[in-house]
Parts: C-alpha cells; structure tokens; sequence
C-alpha cells in the first residue's frame, strides 16, 4: 500500500467536539502548516464509538469525519488505564464521565470519573498499586477511504484528591512518571512534550511529514 501523505494546503478536520483535544492538536500540528477545523466547528455529528479498542473508535471517527466533510480528517480515542482496575476505564474513559442532569441533558463530569475511579482503589486498600497509564491513538482518514493509525503511550500513578486547573478530563488526577506535577499542573508546552498524544504524534510527524518537512 503507498503511503498517504497530508497535504498542508488542504484543510484537516480535528474529529473531535473537545475544545481542550482541539487546542492541544492543532498547537501540534500549527509548526507544519496545517490549517485545522474542530468536527463541532462543522457541525458534524459524533458517531457512536462502538469500538472495543482505542484503535477501532479512533479510526471509526476519523472516517466518519472525512466522509461528512469531504476533508482528510484527524481523529484521537485515548484513554486512562489502571494497573489495579484491570486496565480500566481504559477504552470506555469517557462512558464512566457521563451523568444525566434531571432535566434530562446528557453530558460529562470529569471529577464524577476521576471520583469513580479513586473510589475503586480505596475499596482495595490503602497498599493498592496506584500505577496506570495514558494511551493516545491518532487516526488519519482520507475521504477515498484511506487510513494511517499511530500510538503513543505515557506511563504515571493515579493521585488524589484531583490538582490543577491547566488541563482536561483526568488530568488532574495524573502525575507522569518523573514529575511530581499532575498534567493539569504542568504548562502546556511541557505536557505537549511528554504526553501520550506527544508520543503518537512524533510518530504521525516521522511518517507524514519527515525530516524535510520538520518543525525548525
């Protein structure tokens, strides 16, 4: 199969109705040129993530994107795995966010999640192994039907009571290994340099843009 290439004249369209998830890839991308369009910005749906891995729903959502919008679309699925949960939420971190107000308006409570989480591990005791990990999947779809998939990972320990105010979902809950910040405490520029999604993009980077295309 050729490999397929992002095209900076052309518009990318960041799959996602996350404006924190929107910021943190178009700064990434900004350096290589490539004008970016959030999904929500489009007026695009979410499709249903039915997938089974971080895989599956981020490619599921970057060719629901590219389809709608005519576009090369860029997706993310990336999610927080606890050693001693089994590797949960894993896949379904956003699901343990959702509540429903009683007016009946969906939508997601980060520290209800984190909460659900640190409740867990207390149940276990106060030894439990507090270690997990951030995966990060960045899916490229091409409106043909073409596909480019690349995954980082970024290991750490799960804290509490949540500190930070810098970042989004559970990061305020996550102290990457060698830091004794969690990533909500962290400036950007350095959580954008050691994250999960920093470690799939170089990866993105190397393949779609090369040594000749590189950030100066």
């Amino acid at each position: 199969m050729v490999a397929r290439i992002l095209d900076p004249a052309q518009q990318l369209v960041i799959a996602t109705h996350n404006a924190g998830k929107l910021r943190e890839i178009s700064a990434l991308l900004a350096p290589y040129g490539m004008s970016c369009v959030s999904a929500g910005a489009l007026g695009l749906d979410e499709p249903e993530e039915t997938g089974t891995t971080f895989v599956e729903n981020a490619l599921l959502k970057a060719h629901a994107a590219a389809k709608a919008s005519g576009l090369p679309a860029l997706a993310d699925d990336s999610g927080l795995s606890v050693t001693a949960l089994g590797g949960r939420p894993g896949v379904y971190t956003a699901d343990w966010a959702e509540r429903q107000w009683f007016e009946g308006e969906p939508g997601r409570d980060w520290f209800m999640a984190m909460g659900k989480v640190e409740g867990l591990l207390c149940q276990a005791g106060p030894t439990v192994d507090r270690s997990c990990w951030f995966t990060s999947v960045l899916a490229i779809a091409w409106p043909d039907g073409g596909e480019a998939v690349y995954d980082g990972r970024i290991d750490g320990t799960f804290t509490w009571p949540p500190r930070g105010i810098m970042g989004f979902g559970y990061d305020p809950a996550f102290v990457p290994a060698g830091s004794a910040l969690t990533f909500a405490e962290l400036p950007l520029e350095e959580k954008q340099r050691i994250s999960h999604r920093a470690d799939a993009f170089a990866k993105l980077v190397a393949a779609q843009f090369g040594n000749d295309r590189a950030a100066p």
